[in-house]
């Protein structure tokens, strides 16, 4: 592959990360963070603290580090929106599976043994969004169209990462893209559950009324 079509889909890669953050910051403007784990966004908001680093200073690549920072401010809205502060259990959990995964192989291995770690940590990761979402009926505030461009996205970085070699990103990458689609389905069927609910509200509500046709 050449160097002008690795750097376009590096870009592509970064564009629908940063227009899938756009979808899951605007419905947690609209409607909440429901369904969302704080867990799972600790975990995004100090791996791209990582992959940010790793962009910078271990594959040299801007778009890696883009990839990432463009993300942060936003990520770290949806965080503060959880009330991490209320949540000091799962926020400093999530903080020292990542020292283990990925700060402690960094210093032991270097970068590539830091990569190696994340992809254990970008699977675990989107794990406590799936409890969450297994056990937690109202998923509104999680945006299916953000995990959805994030899927596609790890698919491009796959791309990108394939044909320079790049093995540790491209492991941690297919973890991460097998989790998102698992995520997205979850997604799907509980805002299917939840219109059902509420066709089912409305049709009781109408029955119930007293202009109704009995």
């Amino acid at each position: 592959m050449n160097d002008v079509l690795a750097q376009t889909l590096g870009w592509i890669a970064v564009s629908l990360g940063f227009i899938g953050t756009i979808a899951q910051f605007n419905r947690v403007l609209r409607i909440g963070v429901e369904g969302i784990s704080i867990a799972t966004w600790t975990l995004f908001l100090w791996l791209s603290v990582f992959w940010i680093s790793y962009g910078a200073w271990g594959a040299h690549s801007w778009q890696v580090a883009m990839g990432s920072g463009t993300l942060v401010p936003m990520q770290a809205f949806i965080y503060f929106r959880l009330a991490p502060w209320k949540k000091s259990r799962e926020v400093v959990g999530a903080t020292l599976f990542l020292a283990v995964t990925v700060a402690l192989p960094i210093a032991i291995w270097g970068w590539r043994g830091g990569v190696l770690g994340t992809s254990i940590a970008m699977t675990v990761t989107r794990l406590p969004q799936i409890v969450e979402l297994i056990r937690t009926e109202d998923a509104s505030g999680v945006s299916a169209a953000s995990w959805w461009l994030g899927t596609i996205g790890c698919l491009i970085w796959l791309a990108y990462y394939w044909p320079q070699h790049l093995w540790s990103a491209f492991i941690a990458t297919t973890f991460a893209m097998t989790s998102n689609l698992v995520v997205v389905m979850l997604v799907i069927w509980r805002h299917r559950q939840a219109r059902a609910r509420l066709i089912a509200e409305e049709v009781f509500v109408g029955a119930e009324s007293p202009n109704a046709v009995h």
